[in-house]
């Protein structure tokens, strides 16, 4: 399990850009399409006229949190393979207004 942990959150770069570890890519991305799934068949529901309120609050709340993990995912991916090796290169500065203008949508 920490050698997957491990894969998931190791450091990418790619040409003078930090990049998302493929690990991370690949799960983030499954997570993504689960989401684009439910709301794909959401969408097909409110085309027809027997959708009932409750079946279409229940696919919402399944593509919220598909959604919500995989941010989670990705926060926790950055925080490991870019914020806790910032001192190393000597960005720190950089990738905490990074990440701070990032987390200012919510």
């Amino acid at each position: 399990m920490n050698e997957q942990k491990t894969q998931l959150h190791s450091v990418h770069q790619h040409a003078d850009r930090l990049c998302m570890p493929e690990g991370t890519r690949k799960v983030v991305g499954h997570r993504l399409a689960i989401a684009k799934g439910h709301l794909e068949s959401i969408i097909q529901a409110l085309q027809k006229h027997d959708a009932y309120c409750v079946d279409v609050l229940r696919q919402i709340k399944a593509v919220q949190g598909a959604l919500e993990k995989a941010g989670q995912i990705t926060l926790e991916s950055h925080l490991r393979a870019h914020v806790a090796t910032a001192a190393d290169r000597g960005d720190t500065e950089t990738i905490v207004e990074e990440l701070m203008d990032a987390l200012r949508y919510r």
